[in-house]
Formats: structure tokens, C-alpha cells, sequence
């Protein structure tokens, strides 16, 4: 461009030369965040004018904004108070209708409120606890936390695979042939976090093969220990619970009479169940030990006066697990046998190898009325099929097997097992004399005149059922009682999905 076409450009009035390069305004017309503060401040505290002696310079002052109210900058209650800030790091107050910025803080900020929202957030207290096996551990952790957990996430809103927080405590009880189990669990996520357990042997079904009825000394035993679990069920305040009696009270002529005995003095009301209910609480109570992959299982529970034994079909499965497993029962079946009325049938703490065969005998001929036997014996040639045990002959094979020095429910709980292992230990168990089983830490004196009569029930089931692979289940009836509560409680459904379910229902 010459100098003539840019001073003609001057001449009529455009101050940018033709050709020159558009320079990009700033669009800020408004304060910024800072400059705000200070004008709000400006408006709302009205300045203090110094005047020096001499009149040679003058100090304008701004006093500093008003401080909450010590009741209400005090923490959780029972913290000493503390101070705070009117603003807090990412709590910024709301701009008011007259543009006041600051009266938020004029009015008083709880700052207490902030930290009890964080401590929402942050990892639930719970406290230290620890069942039989030792195998549930916790902590303490403080009422206000203000270290958040950085793992936890923010915002009001759980997750959707979270349970919500539980203050609801569940109990089972289990009065079997052979013990008397207790479990208080809180609900956590898709399972239970163990409060406190309890386990005894009172060995209820003593004698009942011969007299048809419950002897005193073992209602005694049953009733002392019975006591026990009431006493913690009432320190722990449960405020859902479930108690059930098995085949003892079902079989004994007295049953009831002890079951209104137990009311009268241990003050508890218990649920004698029948055979089908206690085969669908065993299923309940195992089925998140079940492989993935399985195409069926054959789970069995060795009782003291009863044995079930119940058949998952999963070869139409379609992805489902845990609880859901339940609905794939094909057929069971309930033996009348158990480890206490076959021991005192042939005898358990001189058993030599002739009469463990009188023994798996004795079982085999009880198999023959198993539903669908056949069927299922297909079904474990052809298919990925596996064995699910919960008793205390499996964990007890399972325990000598891993050389335990002292018995571990944690390594024992989920251990796999091979036939040919099974095979090993059986043999190993029937070669101990009674005082060897007895020094056993795995076997000790309460089993050691039971667990071969145990080993002769699994013995005529793996006979009948040949199959490779064996997992052990430290659970049982208590598990399967506390999961089928809170499954029709609803204690895991998403904060979600329930206001979906509501809202549904109010539309209808």
C-alpha cells in the first residue's frame, strides 16, 4: 500500500490503514472474581478514614468481615470449637438477589455441616470384629473422619454395585443333630460382613436311633448353649433374625416338647424346617463358592442325622450367579443318615476296614431313591461338572490334607480338591487309630468317633457319582438363612433402583 492510499484512508476518517491486520477486542465487560470480592466488600463495609497528625496523608481501612457464631463454627458435637474461614476451599457462597456476595458469610457459614458431609463420603465406621474361624477382621475408625478416603466417590450418590449402609443386624441359628451355630451379620455390598458367631457341639440327636426321643442330658447341652445365643443376640440388639431346628427335633417323638422347652427357658422360639427347606438353605448358603464355567454341580450336605444331597442343573444358566443359582434346582434328595446315627449304628471309634464298607454300603442302598440318578450320572460324563461339600467331613479332609497344624477356615473355605486326593485322605483317616484322630488339630476329640462315618457318607457318593473335582464350603445353613433375608429384604438394591421401583409403583 502507498503512503497516498493510506493518507487518503486518514482523510476520511478510518483509523485502521486498508490492508492492515484486524486487531481482536477484549470481551470483558465485567469484573472478574476477585474484583468482585473487593466491590462487594467495598459495598457492604464502609471504609475507616485515618487522618494523620499533620494532614500529609491520609489511610483508608477496610474492617474485616464478621466471623460466624462459635456455637456455629463448632465441629461434631462433642469437639471443642473451632474457627473458621468465611469461604472454604471449593464452597464458594451463592450470589444472593441484592448482588451481596458476603452474606453467606455474614449470616454465619456452618462449617460443621461441611465436615459432616465429608465425612458421608468417606469410609463407613464399623467395628473390630472376628468370627470363630478368625477369618473376618475390621477396624475402628473414628466418628469424624476428616481424612476422606481418597478411593471413595464423591457426591451424594452411591455406586450402583454398593449396598447401602446397613445398620440392621441378621441372625441365624442352626440347632442341628449335631451342633448348635449361631451367625450375626450386617449386610455389605452383594454379601454380609460376620458382627459375631458362635458354635457348639451338643450332640442334640444322641441316642435317638434307639429310643425314637431326645434324652434330657442332650436337651440340657442344647439349652445351655441356646442360652449363649441369646445372650448375644440381645447385646448386639438384631433386629431381624431367624432360628431353626433340623432332623433331631424332626425325627425325636418329643421335638415339640423341646422346642416349647427351649422357649420356656432360653426364651427363644425355634423353627423346626423341613427337609426341602433345609436342601434349599444348603444351596443358599454355597452357591457363590460354584465355578463360573461349571455346567452342573452336585452339592451334598453331611448332617449329624441327615444327609441332603441336591443337583444344580447350570447348563442354562445365561450368566447367572450367586443367589440367583438358586432357581436351578433340579432334583434333591434327604438320606436319613448321618454321621451321628451311623456312627451309633456300626460303631465310630474302633472302625476297621470291614466295617467302613458295611458302612458305604449302608449309604449306597439310600441312594438308589435319588430322583433323576441316572440323569445326573450323564450329566457328569459328559459335561463340566463338579462336587460342592459343606460339612465338617470335608472340611475336616480338606484341613488333613493341607497339613494344617491348626485349623484355618480361611484356607479351607474354597479349597479345591482332587478325586485322587480324596481317595489319599480317606484312607489316611482310616489307618489313624481313635487317639491319633483325636491328637489330630484338624479332627480333635469332639469328631474324631464321626468323622469316618462322615467319610463313608462322601465315600458311597463318589461311588455313585464318580467326579474329578471336589470344593470344599465352610458354610452352610446360617449362610443360606441370612442370604434368603436379606434377599427379600432388598438390602442390595441400588439407591436407583428402588426410587425406580417406587416411582412405579405410585404410577399404578
Amino acid at each position: 500500500m502507498s503512503v497516498a492510499s493510506g493518507q487518503k484512508a486518514l482523510e476520511a476518517g478510518n483509523a485502521r490503514p486498508e490492508g492492515a491486520k484486524r486487531q481482536k477486542k477484549s470481551r470483558r465487560n465485567k469484573p472478574n472474581r476477585a474484583e468482585r470480592r473487593a466491590l462487594a466488600r467495598q459495598s457492604t463495609s464502609k471504609p475507616v478514614v485515618e487522618i494523620r497528625q499533620g494532614g500529609t496523608a491520609v489511610d483508608v481501612q477496610f474492617p474485616a468481615a464478621p466471623k460466624p457464631a462459635a456455637e456455629e463454627r463448632s465441629a461434631v458435637a462433642g469437639s471443642p470449637a473451632k474457627s473458621y474461614p468465611a469461604k472454604l476451599k471449593g464452597n464458594t457462597p451463592k450470589r444472593h438477589a441484592d448482588g451481596d456476595y458476603l452474606a453467606k458469610a455474614q449470616e454465619g457459614f456452618d462449617a460443621s455441616a461441611k465436615v459432616a458431609r465429608r465425612n458421608v463420603h468417606g469410609r463407613p465406621a464399623f467395628e473390630e470384629v472376628q468370627d470363630e474361624g478368625g477369618f473376618v477382621r475390621g477396624e475402628k475408625w473414628p466418628a469424624v473422619q476428616r481424612n476422606r478416603d481418597p478411593r471413595a466417590r464423591r457426591g451424594p450418590l452411591q455406586r450402583r454395585d454398593r449396598a447401602p449402609e446397613q445398620t440392621q443386624l441378621y441372625a441365624a441359628l442352626d440347632l442341628g443333630t449335631n451342633n448348635c451355630r449361631l451367625l450375626i451379620a450386617r449386610p455389605e455390598q452383594r454379601g454380609f460382613r460376620v458382627i459375631d458367631a458362635y458354635s457348639r457341639i451338643v450332640r442334640l440327636g444322641e441316642g435317638i436311633g434307639k429310643t425314637g426321643r431326645l434324652s434330657d442330658a442332650a436337651m440340657g447341652r442344647a439349652i445351655e448353649a441356646l442360652k449363649v445365643c441369646r445372650a448375644k443376640l440381645e447385646e448386639r440388639g438384631v433386629q431381624r433374625q431367624r432360628l431353626i431346628a433340623t432332623e433331631a427335633c424332626r425325627a425325636a417323638e418329643n421335638g415339640r416338647e423341646f422346642i416349647e422347652m427351649v422357649k420356656k427357658q432360653a426364651g427363644l422360639s425355634l423353627e423346626i424346617v423341613s427337609q426341602e427347606s433345609e436342601a434349599r438353605l444348603a444351596v443358599a448358603g454355597c452357591v457363590s463358592l460354584v465355578d463360573p464355567k461349571a455346567e452342573g454341580v452336585l452339592l451334598f450336605d453331611i448332617g449329624g442325622g441327615s444327609s441332603e444331597i441336591v443337583w444344580l442343573d447350570l447348563r442354562n444358566r445365561y450368566g447367572a450367579r450367586g443367589y440367583a443359582l438358586t432357581r436351578f434346582v433340579r432334583t434333591w434328595i434327604s438320606l436319613p443318615v448321618g454321621v451321628v446315627n451311623l456312627a451309633e449304628r456300626h460303631g465310630g471309634k474302633n472302625v476297621s476296614s470291614a466295617v467302613f464298607e458295611d458302612m458305604v454300603q449302608d449309604v449306597a442302598r439310600e441312594l438308589d431313591a435319588f430322583p433323576m440318578a441316572n440323569e445326573l450320572a450323564q450329566a457328569m460324563q459328559s459335561g463340566n461338572v463338579h462336587m460342592l461339600g459343606t460339612s465338617g467331613t470335608v472340611t475336616t479332609i480338606a484341613g488333613v490334607h493341607l497339613g494344617l497344624k491348626r485349623y484355618d477356615r480361611r484356607r479351607v473355605d474354597g479349597a479345591w480338591l482332587q478325586d485322587s486326593d480324596v481317595h489319599e485322605m480317606i484312607q489316611k483317616m482310616l489307618a489313624m487309630s481313635y487317639q491319633e484322630r483325636v491328637e489330630n488339630p484338624c479332627i480333635g476329640e469332639d469328631r474324631a468317633d464321626l468323622v469316618l462315618a462322615g467319610c463313608a457318607i462322601l465315600e458311597a457318593i463318589r461311588r455313585r457319582w464318580p467326579c474329578e473335582r471336589l470344593r470344599v464350603a465352610d458354610r452352610g445353613l446360617r449362610e443360606g438363612i441370612l442370604m434368603e433375608m436379606m434377599a427379600a429384604d432388598k438390602v442390595w438394591r441400588s439407591p436407583a433402583s428402588r426410587k425406580w421401583r417406587d416411582a412405579g409403583k405410585e404410577n399404578k
